[in-house]
C-alpha cells in the first residue's frame, strides 16, 4: 500500500512538475505584460510586477491597430475553415468510401506531398499569384483552401472514415442514395470528432501564419495579427512589455478556441487509428 502510494504521489509531482514547464512561457509573457518597461530589464527578474500596468493593453491596442488586424485575420480564416472542412472531407470520403481507378495510387500521390516541403513551392506561387494580379490581396490564402484542404487533412479525415463501418452508407445506396446523399447525410454527422481537429489545426496555423501573410500581404492595410504583432519589433528599440500585451492578445483567440474544443480533439486524436 505504502509503495503504490509513494509511486502515485510520483507520478502526481512529475505531472506538476512538467505543468509548471508548459505553463511557465505563459505566464512570463503575462507578467511581463503588466510592468513597466524598466522593470522588464531589471535582473534578477522580479516575478510579479510592482504594478499592474493594464494600460499596456490599450497603448498597445492603439499603437498596432489590432482591431483593423483581427478583422483581416477573421476574413481569412472563415473562408479557410469552410473550404478545408467541405473539401478535404469530400476528397477523403472519396478516397475511402468511392471506388475509381487506380485510387491507392492517387491516395498515395496526395500522401507524397506531405513531405514537400512548403518553401520549394514558395517562389512559384506567388510568380504564379503575382502574373493573375492577386498579390496584395486575401484571395492567395484563401483559394488554395478550396482546393483539396491540405494533404495532411485529407489524410486524417481518410484515416476516421476507414474506423466507421462500410454498412452505413452500402446499405443508404441499395436504397438510392447518392454518394453525395451518403456524405451529406450518414458520414458528416459520425466524423465531427475528425472535424473539430482538423479545424482546429487549421485555425492555429493560420492564425499563426506569418511567413504566408508576409509575402502576400505587402500593404499595411492589410496586415493581419501576426504581422501586427512582428512591426512592434524595432530595429534599436523593441517595448518588451507592449510586445508581450500584444503576444497575449494575440495568443489569446486560439487558446480559446482550443479550450472550447479540446473534448472533440481529444475524442478525434484517440478515435482516428492508423487502419489502412
Amino acid at each position: 500500500m505504502a509503495k503504490r502510494l509513494s509511486s502515485r504521489l510520483l507520478t502526481y509531482f512529475v505531472l506538476l512538475l512538467l505543468t509548471a514547464i508548459v505553463l511557465l512561457p505563459m505566464y512570463w509573457i503575462v507578467r511581463t505584460s503588466l510592468m513597466n518597461l524598466v522593470e522588464t530589464m531589471q535582473f534578477p527578474p522580479r516575478w510579479i510586477p510592482s504594478a499592474f500596468r493594464i494600460s499596456n493593453y490599450t497603448d498597445v491596442m492603439d499603437r498596432v491597430h489590432f482591431g483593423r488586424n483581427f478583422k483581416n485575420t477573421f476574413i481569412i480564416v472563415i473562408p479557410v475553415l469552410i473550404g478545408v472542412a467541405f473539401t478535404s472531407s469530400i476528397a477523403a470520403f472519396s478516397f475511402a468510401r468511392v471506388e475509381f481507378p487506380l485510387r491507392n495510387f492517387w491516395f498515395a500521390l496526395v500522401i507524397m506531398t506531405i513531405l514537400l516541403p512548403g518553401i520549394i513551392t514558395l517562389v512559384p506561387l506567388y510568380v504564379g499569384w503575382s502574373k493573375i494580379g492577386l498579390t496584395n490581396t486575401f484571395w492567395p490564402l484563401i483559394l488554395p483552401a478550396f482546393f483539396g484542404g491540405g494533404s495532411f487533412n485529407i489524410f486524417l479525415f481518410r484515416q476516421f472514415l476507414l474506423t466507421i463501418p462500410r454498412e452505413l452508407d452500402e446499405s443508404a445506396i441499395i436504397d438510392g442514395a447518392s454518394y453525395f446523399t451518403v456524405y451529406s447525410k450518414i458520414i458528416l454527422p459520425l466524423i465531427r470528432p475528425a472535424m473539430v481537429v482538423v479545424l482546429l489545426f487549421t485555425f492555429i496555423g493560420v492564425w499563426n501564419d506569418f511567413l504566408g501573410q508576409l509575402i502576400y500581404l505587402g500593404r499595411e492595410q492589410l496586415y493581419t495579427v501576426a504581422l501586427g504583432l512582428s512591426s512592434l519589433r524595432g530595429a534599436l528599440n523593441t517595448p518588451y512589455n507592449l510586445l508581450m500585451a500584444a503576444t497575449t492578445i494575440v495568443v489569446s483567440p486560439a487558446i480559446i478556441v482550443f479550450l472550447i474544443g479540446q473534448r472533440y480533439f481529444i475524442e478525434g486524436i484517440a478515435t482516428t487509428g492508423i487502419k489502412g
